[in-house]
């Protein structure tokens, strides 16, 4: 990975360079300030107090020549607008036609302002993270409070651009007016659905969404996937991704995702009654969920290699794999077997293709439609875990074709092996294998550093725990001035074991792994013997216990909302991870019989904490933009040891 710094050097643009954030300036001065602490020459108020002073001096730097240049872009625009009032009187082809290169000449150096912005936008929120890691204050939450808020806000010019809009507005207007429109008296208000054709234009509007996608609730979703995102990507690189880019495919990949999450939970509801038919305990129904996940596992690690070589080869396996383990799911049943219910489990663990897909959306997607997929990797796997019980509760039948049982026990395994089958058919006619060019400088594109860019809109990057070592390697490839260049190139280099990948993780991701064990604990012991526990106490038939868990399952988007909107805005990322570890404590307690006679009301309740409090839990240490957090997961996604 390119370091930041180097990076803006040679993209700036020369007559242009002396108001660019002086980002090698500010990162000495973040390594000045740690060893004058260390010495006791300054105190934290004061160091505060100067970085901010800096802070706002850079600021105002690039916005101050942000204003002298959109002031300029309007005046050229007006003048080419009075040239074009002259030629709506008098028409002059070759006049109309110089004036349309000259209003794409203008596009172009707005399109160089936009980049401008962008970069020093990126080049502040790498700033203010690098600053948060090495002293562990909430920094960049109290920055932008304080600046982003207020009336005279200069932050605001920077991260929303604001007045470019117009401009960019005004330029497409007159572009569009130049057109032949073969007599339409219609502007582009009138027809907002019909954009310009202009190649200029195009590149103009790209630039525009880079810059503002940032910010919103598909962000957070694109995070909770644990997509790969790369910031400045240059032309070369957005053309190989267009290349690369195939929607049928795409499409593929989510159906992918929606049919193993529906996989997952279709057997939930069914699987103390199966295990019992078979002759063996109901809370054995737990060993059989479970299972899946645990073969999980191993297929993680190697699809993860295979995808290095290849997308289509690993998916055509995947789902002939997810076929025969829901076909020996179904057969255990007239077999009489529980060892072949186990076995066809364990084969569908063996085929999840979760980390082909996200790898297909990290490197075949361009990076304009990364953040849309990677939510739609999100929302259909919450939409999976909510069918898949809701599926189950419909299948209430029982007959025999031959010698076979279809029944409530036997139909989501074959449902599922059918939905495999359809599914293999339609990946074989419509995937189209995507040209694979693996670059040793490419193997990850920086999914920490997208992690962090959104720092400062949201308010949000204080480390779960202060890593006090001095000679680290920051995510943006950045190294220190006290780092050796060894443990620079160790930092990047692919794990090639798992104890290597293990060395990968800091304290404080230990710590995140820990909770996040303990935290998908809770919820399978939640949803896998949901079935159990309410058929014992309460005498719920299978059709009440999967809408109870249908209705379980649609609850993820809504706190994934709530999460990503309001509540990781409003609180600090260790108060949500403490609040939400009490109320799923809370949610367990609760579930206990004890001294009150067991209620519906009491299990259902209890429940819905445990579930929704482990949901915001699980979020909180998946998408918070703490520095260092995902190196495990970066680590496993650079594996290559097989």
């Amino acid at each position: 990975m390119v370091a930041f710094g180097k990076k803006l050097k040679e993209r700036q643009i020369q007559e242009w360079q002396g108001y660019y954030i002086n980002y090698k300036l500010m990162k000495k001065k973040v390594n000045h300030y740690a060893r004058q602490i260390e010495i006791g020459a300054l105190d934290r108020r004061q160091v505060l107090k100067d970085f901010s002073r800096m802070l706002d001096s850079q600021i105002e730097k690039i916005v101050l020549f942000l204003l002298e240049q959109q002031g300029l872009l309007a005046s050229r625009i007006a003048k080419l607008g009075e040239q074009q009032d002259f030629l709506q009187q008098h028409p002059d082809i070759s006049k109309i036609s110089e004036l349309r290169e000259t209003y794409r000449a203008v596009g172009r150096d707005l399109l160089k302002l936009l980049f401008f912005v962008e970069i020093n936008a990126i080049g502040l929120r790498k700033i203010l993270k690098k600053f948060d890691k090495r002293f562990g204050y909430r920094f960049t939450n109290y920055y932008v409070k304080t600046r982003a808020n207020h009336p005279y806000s200069q932050l605001q010019q920077v991260f929303k651009h604001v007045g470019l809009g117009a401009v960019v507005g005004s330029l497409s207007r007159n572009l569009a007016d130049l057109e032949d429109r073969q007599g339409s008296y219609l502007s582009i208000y009138d027809q907002p659905a019909l954009p310009l054709q202009d190649p200029v234009i195009d590149s103009i509007k790209a630039a525009v969404d880079r810059l503002t996608h940032s910010t919103n609730f598909l962000h957070f979703l694109a995070q909770h996937a644990l997509i790969m995102q790369e910031e400045l990507p240059s032309p070369a690189e957005e053309h190989v991704d267009d290349e690369r880019y195939h929607f049928m495919s795409l499409l593929l990949n989510l159906a992918n995702t929606f049919l193993y999450m529906v996989n997952t939970y279709i057997i939930v509801p069914t699987a103390d009654d199966y295990s019992m038919s078979l002759g063996a305990a109901a809370t054995v129904c737990g060993i059989v969920i479970g299972a899946m996940a645990v073969a999980q596992i191993f297929s993680s690690v190697y699809f993860s290699a295979w995808s290095n070589k290849s997308y289509f080869k690993p998916l055509v396996f995947s789902s002939i794999v997810l076929l025969v383990g829901n076909a020996l799911y179904a057969l255990a049943y007239d077999l009489n077997s529980i060892a072949v219910l186990l076995i066809g489990r364990l084969f569908c663990g063996f085929g999840s293709a979760r980390a082909v897909n996200r790898r297909y959306i990290s490197d075949c997607v361009p990076l304009k439609l990364r953040m849309q997929a990677s939510a739609g990797f999100v929302s259909a796997s919450a939409l999976g875990m909510a069918c898949g019980p809701a599926i189950a509760g419909l299948l209430q039948t029982n007959f025999k074709i031959s010698k076979i049982t279809f029944n409530q026990n036997t139909l989501p395994g074959w449902i599922m092996a059918i939905a495999w089958l359809i599914y293999l058919i339609w990946l074989w006619i419509s995937f189209k294998e995507p040209p694979h060019q693996i670059k040793e400088n490419t193997i990850h594109k920086g999914l920490a550093d997208e992690k962090q860019n959104d720092a400062v809109e949201k308010g949000l990057g204080k480390p779960l725990l202060l890593d006090s070592e001095g000679n680290q390697q920051d995510e943006d490839g950045d190294q220190e001035l006290d780092g050796s260049e060894e443990a620079s190139e160790e930092s990047r280099r692919p794990a090639t074991s798992m104890a290597s990948a293990y060395r990968l993780l800091t304290p404080s991701v230990k710590v995140q792994l820990l909770i996040y064990f303990m935290l998908k604990y809770a919820m399978e012991i939640l949803l896998s013997e949901s079935s159990v526990v309410t058929t014992f106490y309460f005498n719920w038939s299978m059709s009440t216990v999967a809408i109870f868990l249908a209705c379980l399952g649609l609850t993820v988007l809504p706190v994934n909302i709530v999460v990503g909107s309001y509540i990781s805005n409003m609180f600090e990322d260790r108060q949500i991870l403490l609040a939400s570890e009490i109320m799923v404590c809370v949610g367990i307690l609760l579930s206990f019989n004890i001294m009150i006679p067991y209620s519906v009301p009491q299990y259902v309740c209890s429940g819905l904490i445990m579930f929704v409090s482990a949901e915001v839990l699980e979020d909180t240490i998946c998408c918070s933009d703490r520095p260092g957090h995902l190196t495990y997961i970066e680590g496993w996604q650079r594996t290559n040891f097989i």
